[in-house]
């Protein structure tokens, strides 16, 4: 697993392994990026469907929880097949709008 810090935001990427164990590694590493913005590339895996989304849940909704962003990267999957508390988003650079507006709208008390 690959973490590539820019400023108060993570992304983290996997060049070869199962979604399972992206997960788990994932899970291993969150102590060290918990306080971070996370974006999460899932450009690398080639076949991704929706169940394969939904093992980000967990660990998502605990991100949010401590008010930080949490957003999933894929052009595989449409964002309205995922629940409404995940963000999902087909590029980098939107994930990194995202983040953006999610800070705003903390900053303003909106969430």
């Amino acid at each position: 697993m690959i973490l590539d810090k820019d400023g108060n935001t993570t992304i983290v990427f996997q060049e070869t392994t199962s979604i399972t164990e992206f997960i788990q590694n994932l899970t291993e590493a969150y102590p060290g990026i918990e306080k971070d913005h996370i974006i999460v590339n899932l450009f690398s895996f080639k076949k991704l469907d929706t169940n394969d989304i939904l093992e980000f849940l967990e660990l998502s909704n605990r991100h949010r929880a401590m008010k930080k962003s949490f957003v999933l990267v894929s052009k595989k999957i449409s964002y309205e097949d995922v629940p409404e508390e995940m963000s999902l988003v087909p590029s980098i650079q939107e994930a990194k709008d995202m983040i953006e507006m999610e800070e705003i709208e903390r900053d303003l008390d909106l969430s």
